[in-house]
């Protein structure tokens, strides 16, 4: 796994074929610091994406990965985490984290 990321996201599931190991992680339902005393309903997740993470044992990872989405209640807001800020206090890669920011 990326350096960092399970610090955000849970794996929910784990797949091994012959070909391939699968990892399917989603976002943990906590708001973004900036929010975190603001009255939210969790809205689920935006739509999956697929990533290529290094080999293990010569298969390919393939990491399957949910981000979360938050309405704020007072201004029907739709929040995401800033993955800029997430990669400049925590071990997250700054690339991993434009990765992260560019999927909607």
């Amino acid at each position: 796994m990326p350096e960092g990321i399970l610090e955000y996201f849970d794996i929910t599931k784990h797949e091994f074929t012959e070909d391939k190991i699968h990892f399917y992680l989603e976002e943990n339902n906590t708001l973004p610091q900036d929010y975190e005393l603001e009255l939210s309903h969790s809205k689920g997740f935006s739509p999956e994406i697929i990533i290529e993470d290094f080999p293990l044992r010569a298969k390919p990872v393939l990491l399957h990965i949910k981000r979360r989405r938050w309405t704020l209640v007072d201004t029907g807001k739709i929040v995401k985490r800033d993955w800029d800020l997430i990669a400049k206090s925590t071990p997250i890669t700054s690339e991993f984290a434009s990765f992260l920011k560019g999927i909607a």
